[in-house]
């Protein structure tokens, strides 16, 4: 029989008990062993079967049981301990109070999904498991940040496979009751919640729940409340679902509903208010536009509290394809603000404006979340140095007359969460060279660039590791492949030859990702015969562990998951490939250690960072990949091998893969299986050993998402921090004015005269030349404009590259005509063709760089062929 109801029966934990439900209820668990050993000491057999989730665990174990803890002198004193670590986790200082001065009271971190546990299954992929250790990192520095998310009542769907291999997805049901997480409530104890006007007179409520990350507390907002109807209860269904509209409502609660839940979590509990906001790609965009609304109803212009807002925004943008970013139908936009609906206060074609594609080759009725991401926020980053260069070029339509190096886009490289993702295997290795706490610090504050205590490690003891983790491997895709099958309509009798798959001893290769067509699930089929002569080698056969989902409406990927499957389950080849399906954090903790190599091989340079592989290296396993993302960084040949690519502009794609997987199979032919497999004098593999020592050694260090969220603080966050202050109400204005008379003055700035003292076209390296300018300022003042040398060597199209910019003195006062003349110094420092330029920015104490408004001015064609601008 069906219940017709369902709810949550909570335990009545013994006195001596009690703090093992703040232990449970603080996400801190996930990542800390000695309390997950507290919980599974519990009941080893519940904790298990409760997917190692602790409050899962305390709902299921019977009162006797807890009766009989409660009387056990040891396990109380490991509980008081383990609380009493807590506290002092969460209360005492850590990197961040340590820090000098003027970093930002605290930061409001907006992201539409967050992979902080298996047990919250709020994630899809990368951009989730990104904002989950994000916050955990910042937990562990101390960094005051506020997480703001959607809490949806499906999560993302669960992946099962038919008989024929085709994809298959599930949408089980989340209890919130039932999820380590607690409802946010006002003094009275009624429920705290948010609500957006809607078109028509209709009204989007939401409730809002609280997850404790460790010190960082993560609000997440859910629209499935009584107060809704049908349609407004199911916006926070799932992840990633429905269409154009739900997904704009999605946004539009994430940023607007975001942004007044942190107001009432910082009115209920005290804590500062974010004097930052940090939008974790454009999904939350629309966060901007109600703290602009917040500043308009305090007597701020629109003009005026876009800069405010402005100063302390930071966004960071994750996908390096244009189809990879949310784009709304203006009209829809349109229709869900103004006097009918959310924000009636401003303007709709503001609004409109911010995410309008006013670019060559945009869309003018689309509305682009990304595009008003960047408008929104001062300061920009991709998520590694070669994404940055990628997204600077993606939108240097925004900055028209810069080249795409000088479009304000940073990048600051992603890392992971080191406690999250190393075995804890590894972890005891180093405790027992350094010690538990300087291991510990080493993984989370991070700071030093090599860890070479791990120099010392005996050979014998990494090679024993590194078996030991792929044996637990083995046993664990056994376990999962067994439950596939039978998912997928097998009888236990047919399913005798799962005992045989994989070999503890054989080189394990792991492939685990989303599968949009670039990330190349299928490429390792290319040849399928070669890779079979690699799966089956007499002396030095592989293994691989594939594992992935598919978004729902891409039958595309589907079919290359349904390719991969067909392939797995031949029976000549499936003891050595297999395919889990439903991959998820807790899969990936078994899977990150227990491979040998990690491959990843991407359509270069579409892969924005690909934290997978770090995962990887923090234990030991070492990278196969093309360069791209992080490894286009960090890679040497010391930590693993490099893919080649054949991304020359006319190379068909077809041929690119063939180039490329062929590139792939001699990789493994010729350089990995041997090295892997050859044996020193001691019977191990010293090549290979050394590989993982270095691995460790100098790839650990920068992995880590200590050190990506200390970039962010020391190169963002406080910047913005200090922008956010000095922007006074009345300083907003200034600049919001000083902008306007710019803009309309721009026009009449122009470079009228270059010259220099040079006489020929060549030069002694060494040489100073005198420049002198004339230009006109259109009305402006000398103070509104910085006038700028341009120089460095140059290519054969006589472009600058390696630019250094030297800023010119005005001489004197304006002539009759009103023009001025700027003068300064040029230094040749370097051989070879070499050629300047100037040109005139705006300047103005209150922006973050000269290119902020995209506006430039250059020479015309008639003052460089006068100029004789370059030298040889």
């Amino acid at each position: 029989m069906k219940a017709i109801r369902r709810f949550t029966v909570r335990p009545v934990l013994p006195e001596p008990l009690h703090p093992l439900s703040d232990l449970a209820r603080n996400l801190r668990w996930s990542w800390h062993a000695e309390t997950r050993d507290l919980f599974r000491s519990v009941d080893p057999g519940r904790w298990a079967a409760a997917g190692c989730d602790p409050v899962r665990l305390l709902g299921s174990v019977p009162p006797e049981r807890l009766t009989e803890l409660a009387g056990d002198p040891g396990f109380v004193s490991r509980l008081t301990a383990a609380a009493a670590d807590l506290k002092d986790y969460v209360t005492g200082a850590r990197w961040y109070q340590e820090q000098s001065a003027g970093l930002p009271a605290a930061v409001a971190y907006f992201s539409p999904e967050f992979g902080v546990t298996a047990a919250l299954p709020q994630y899809s992929g990368g951009l989730g498991i990104l904002a989950g250790d994000h916050l955990k990192a910042a937990s562990d520095l101390g960094v005051p940040l506020i997480g703001v998310g959607l809490l949806y009542r499906h999560g993302y769907f669960r992946q099962s496979l038919s008989r024929d291999g085709w994809q298959q997805e599930h949408y089980p049901v989340l209890d919130p009751n039932e999820l380590p997480v607690a409802q946010l409530r006002e003094p009275d104890g009624t429920p705290a919640s948010v609500s957006l006007a809607l078109p028509g007179g209709r009204q989007l409520h939401a409730r809002i729940w609280l997850a404790q990350v460790g010190r960082v507390p993560l609000l997440m907002l859910d629209s499935d409340v009584e107060e809704n109807d049908l349609g407004e209860r199911g916006v926070t269904d799932r992840l990633y679902g429905g269409g154009s509209e739900h997904r704009l409502l999605q946004e539009m609660l994430l940023g607007i509903g975001g942004v007044r839940a942190v107001r009432t979590y910082c009115r209920l509990t005290g804590h500062a208010g974010p004097e930052v906001f940090h939008t974790n790609e454009g999904h939350a965009g629309f966060l901007g536009l109600e703290r602009i609304a917040e500043l308009c109803a305090e007597g701020l212009d629109f003009d005026s509290a876009l800069e405010a807002v402005r100063a302390g925004t930071v966004f960071t943008t994750h996908t390096p394809v244009p189809a990879g970013i949310d784009r709304f139908d203006r009209e829809l936009v349109a229709r869900h603000f103004g006097p009918d609906a959310e924000l009636p206060g401003i303007d709709v074609g503001r609004v409109l404006q911010l995410g309008m594609e006013t670019y060559p080759s945009g869309e003018p009725n689309l509305f682009n979340m990304a595009v008003m991401g960047l408008r929104l926020a001062q300061r920009a980053n991709g998520v590694s140095l070669l994404h940055g260069a990628v997204s600077r070029d993606m939108f240097s339509g925004l900055w028209p007359g810069f080249d795409p190096e000088e479009v304000p886009i940073t990048s600051v490289t992603n890392g992971v969460h080191a406690p999250t993702w190393v075995a804890p295997e590894v972890f005891r290795l180093g405790a027992r060279q350094i010690g538990a706490q300087r291991t510990e610090d080493a993984m989370t504050v991070g700071g030093s660039e090599r860890w070479d205590a791990v120099a010392d490690i005996p050979d014998q003891d990494i090679w024993e590791l590194r078996r030991d983790l792929r044996e637990q491997l083995v046993t664990e895709v056994r376990d999962r492949l067994r439950a596939s099958w039978r998912q997928r309509g097998a009888a236990t009798a047919e399913l005798g030859w799962v005992d045989g798959v994989l070999d503890p001893d054989v080189l394990t290769i792991g492939f685990a990702r989303r599968v949009p067509s670039y990330k190349r699930l299928t490429l390792m089929l290319r040849d399928r015969d070669r890779l079979m002569d690699l799966l089956l080698h007499p002396q030095r056969p592989i293994q691989i562990v594939v594992a992935g989902k598919a978004h729902p409406a891409d039958d595309g990927g589907k079919r290359l998951v349904q390719e991969l499957v067909r392939f797995a389950d031949d029976p000549r080849v499936r003891h050595r490939i297999v395919f889990l399906p439903d991959y998820g954090m807790a899969m990936a903790q078994k899977l990150y250690p227990g491979c040998d190599i990690w491959l990843n091989n991407p359509l270069r340079p579409l892969e924005a960072c690909g934290t997978s592989g770090m995962k990887a290296a923090l234990n030991g396993c070492l990278n196969l990949s093309v360069l791209d993302g992080w490894w286009d960084e960090w890679f040497q040949p010391d930590f693993g091998w490099a893919v080649p690519t054949a991304d020359g502009a006319g190379t068909d794609p077809d041929r690119r893969d063939d180039i490329e997987a062929a590139a792939l199979y001699d990789l493994l032919e010729q350089r990995v299986t041997p090295r892997f497999y050859e044996r020193g004098q001691g019977g191990l593999p010293d090549r290979w050993i050394e590989m993982v020592r270095q691995t460790l050694t100098l790839l650990g260090p920068k992995v880590l998402a200590g050190r990506m969220v200390r970039e962010y603080v020391e190169r963002l966050y406080a910047p913005a921090a200090h922008a956010h202050r000095t922007m006074t109400p009345d300083a907003a204005r200034e600049l919001a004015e000083w902008k306007s008379r710019l803009r309309s003055a721009w026009h009449g700035v122009t470079v009228d005269h270059v010259e220099t003292t040079a006489t020929t076209a060549t030069a002694e390296l060494g040489t100073t030349l005198g420049l002198r300018v004339r230009v006109g300022l259109g009305g402006l003042a000398p103070e509104d404009v910085e006038v700028q040398a341009v120089s460095g060597r140059v290519d054969e199209e006589d472009r600058i590259t390696d630019a250094v910019t030297v800023p010119l003195k005005a001489a004197g006062g304006p002539d009759p005509e009103g023009r001025w003349v700027y003068e300064g110094p040029l230094s040749l420092d370097r051989t070879g063709p070499y050629g300047y330029t100037v040109r005139i920015l705006p300047a103005h104490r209150l922006l973050a760089t000269g290119t902020e408004l995209g506006l430039v001015a250059l020479p015309s064609e008639d003052v460089v062929e006068a100029a004789g601008v370059l030298m040889r």
